[in-house]
């Protein structure tokens, strides 16, 4: 059987290259049969990675078959994965989040979780110098790709030494200007224009429970801010149709500005205004709030969230 090698739903670009990275290793190195896929369109950083490595796009799916082999990556919420994903067979977990807790697997299993800011700069210690001088040119850059973009190219707080040796590494295999490289990848990044408001704020977004109350957890990076800014009226009114068909209480849209290294949040009503002030120490005054310094969901939005 082959084994399905997959992220989380809206898959950015971690979750995208991450899978194929890893297949890649399961096939070529491992002898095991293996297929990378998406649960949800790819972000357009994610598609510019793909386009500029001549890797093709993986296939959709929206659930997992019963006794299904599955390697998870960059995700071990059930939430952010298939209905049907503790009827799998899941044989391993690849991961540089929290444990959340709630999925159940067949028997042991391989689970790797480190806290260093990207799956793909775990898959390069797991594989090993080695075998990687074996990966292909697309490979190697996909693992680069998902480094430089979790990192923010180092600017985001969760980057440690390790994560900025490992793309340094991968660039100069590939001779690759990092600076040049990231500027490009951001510019894909910050091309939103052909999304909705509702693909917007599903584009980058988890689902997390602070105190009883749901939140849909949507960040937008980007170089542009303004053109999201932009949009923040028909942003905050389409809140209400995500809340109602995802069954959430409340969306909290934080807009990252990559080069000045700040997340301004979208406050349409008074419990946002309120988890602003509790959670970040803020003072808010309007419809938007800017929070200097602010980068990273997953070390300092989702741990400071109060209600």
């Amino acid at each position: 059987m082959t084994t399905l090698v997959f992220g989380h739903k809206s898959p950015d670009t971690d979750s995208t290259g991450s899978p194929i990275f890893w297949s890649w290793y399961l096939n070529t190195v491992k002898g095991t049969e293996a297929k990378p896929v998406l649960l949800g369109e790819p972000n357009t950083e994610a598609a510019f990675m793909l386009q500029h490595w001549g890797l093709d796009k993986p296939e959709i799916i929206s659930d997992v078959a019963e006794g299904q082999k599955v390697v998870i990556v960059d995700t071990n919420n059930p939430a952010e994965l298939p209905a049907g994903i503790n009827a799998a067979d899941i044989t391993a977990i690849i991961d540089h989040h929290k444990l959340v807790g709630g999925l159940e697997t067949k028997g042991p299993i391989d689970i790797t979780v480190r806290p260093l800011a990207c799956t793909a700069t775990i898959m390069v210690d797991l594989i090993g110098a080695q075998d990687m001088a074996k990966a292909p040119t697309a490979v190697k850059g996909a693992a680069l790709t998902c480094i430089l973009s979790d990192t923010l190219e180092f600017r985001s707080p969760t980057t440690t030494d390790h994560d900025r040796a490992v793309a340094q590494g991968l660039a100069d295999d590939l001779g690759v200007n990092i600076t040049e490289f990231a500027a490009q990848m951001f510019a894909a990044k910050s091309d939103v224009s052909a999304f909705s408001d509702a693909e917007l704020i599903r584009m980058d977004s988890k689902e997390y429970e602070v105190d009883g109350t749901s939140f849909r957890v949507s960040v937008l990076e980007t170089t542009a801010p303004e053109i999201p800014l932009g949009r923040k009226d028909s942003l905050m009114e389409t809140f209400k149709a995500v809340q109602t068909e995802d069954g959430v209480d409340q969306v909290l849209l934080f807009v990252v500005d990559i080069l000045k290294e700040e997340a301004t949040l979208l406050v349409p009503n008074d419990l946002v205004k309120r988890v602003a002030e509790k959670s970040f120490g803020a003072t808010v005054t309007g419809d938007t709030v800017v929070l200097p310094g602010v980068m990273s969901r997953k070390k300092q939005i989702i741990p400071v969230l109060k209600v």
